[in-house]
C-alpha cells in the first residue's frame, strides 16, 4: 500500500487534551476503554460543556489525534497522545486545555477503511513503507484526522480515517 497522497500543510495550531504514558497498558487494541478512548471521552465532554469558551475554532470541523514519539517510546511503549481541534490563533486558552503547534511540513497521507483502521498500520507505515520509499521521517509524530467519514468504532465498517506522517525527501548523492 502506498500513501493516498503527499501534501504540504501550513503550520497548524491545535487545542485539546493530552496524555503521556503507555495508552494500551490497561486495555489494548482500539477500544474506548484504553487511555486514548478515555482521553477522547474527556475532551468531547469538555467541548460539549464549554464550547463557548474556545475561541477561533470551527467546532463542527475535523478533530485530530496526535501521537508524539519520545526517545524511550520503542523501549517502553510510552508516548504523548494529544486529541483536539484546530484553532486559527491562541487567545484566552482555557486552563484545562493544552495547545499543540505542528510545523509547516510535507505529509504522507494514508487512508484506511473499515477494519484497516484498527489494524497495525503503524508497523506497516514505519517498518515497511518508509524504509523503501524516497522519504524519511521529518518529525517524531503523526496524526489521525477524524472528519465526517469516521463514524465511530461501533460503525467501523462504514468508517474512513486518514493518517498523516510528516516526511521529507531523502537527498540523493550527486
Amino acid at each position: 500500500m502506498e500513501p493516498t497522497r503527499i501534501v504540504d500543510k501550513p503550520r497548524m495550531i491545535l487545542l485539546g487534551l493530552n496524555f503521556f504514558g503507555d495508552p494500551f497498558r490497561f486495555s489494548g487494541d482500539w477500544t474506548e476503554e484504553n487511555e486514548i478512548g478515555r482521553l477522547w471521552k474527556r475532551f468531547l465532554a469538555y467541548l460539549q460543556e464549554n464550547e463557548q469558551r474556545i475561541k477561533h475554532a470551527q467546532m463542527d470541523g475535523p478533530m485530530y489525534e496526535v501521537h508524539v514519539q519520545h526517545e524511550m517510546t520503542p523501549r517502553t511503549g510510552e508516548c504523548e497522545v494529544f486529541v483536539g481541534i484546530e484553532v486559527e490563533k491562541l487567545e484566552d486558552v482555557p486552563v484545562l486545555l493544552s495547545a499543540k503547534i505542528l510545523p509547516a511540513v510535507t505529509y504522507a497521507v494514508f487512508t484506511f477503511r473499515g477494519k484497516q483502521i484498527v489494524s497495525d498500520w503503524g508497523h506497516w507505515i514505519f517498518d515497511e513503507w518508509l524504509p523503501q520509499s524516497d522519504f524519511e521521517s521529518a518529525y517524531p509524530y503523526g496524526f489521525q484526522y477524524y472528519d465526517e467519514r469516521f463514524k465511530g468504532l461501533e460503525r467501523l465498517e462504514e468508517s474512513v480515517l486518514d493518517v498523516y506522517i510528516p516526511v521529507r525527501k531523502i537527498k540523493q548523492d550527486a
